[in-house]
């Protein structure tokens, strides 16, 4: 009995800790976000969308308004953190969750506004806006 528990070696797995960027998490961490989306899990998007996660090393801050929401966050942690690992190819990576009550949603209030937003997610709205000749102030 002895000699057969000598003889049992356990591996020591080496995990992957490429390195990546702010730009690189983002992008897998929308895609998640618009997979759960796609379920019809939407408060799980939602709250995946709410605010930009931020990047220090491995670990990914991400502020939310409120205990509840971070709660609900807390429990879809896992298969975010299982996704962010394997696309990302860094088994280092944690996810810190702060809660800040004082989060204000950013609202568009008038056209200008909306114009903004929308160019913030795709510079092309400008070709749109021209060939159609489309004015704001209309």
């Amino acid at each position: 009995m002895e000699e057969n528990s000598k003889g049992i070696v356990k591996e020591v797995a080496h995990l992957p800790t490429e390195k990546f960027t702010e730009t690189e998490m983002l992008l897998h961490w929308n895609k998640y976000a618009q997979r759960l989306g796609d379920k019809g899990f939407k408060i799980m998007e939602s709250l995946l969308l709410i605010n930009d996660p931020k990047l220090n090393g491995t670990a990914i801050i991400l502020e939310l308004p409120n205990e509840g929401s971070k709660l609900d966050f807390e429990k879809e942690l896992n298969g975010l953190l299982g996704h962010l690992k394997g696309h990302l190819h860094n088994h280092d990576i944690t996810i810190e969750i702060i809660v800040n009550e004082s989060i204000e949603n950013k609202r568009s209030f008038n056209d200008q506004d909306r114009y903004n937003r929308l160019h913030e997610i795709n510079p092309n709205i400008d070709l749109l806006r021209s060939i159609f000749g489309l004015d704001l102030d209309a």
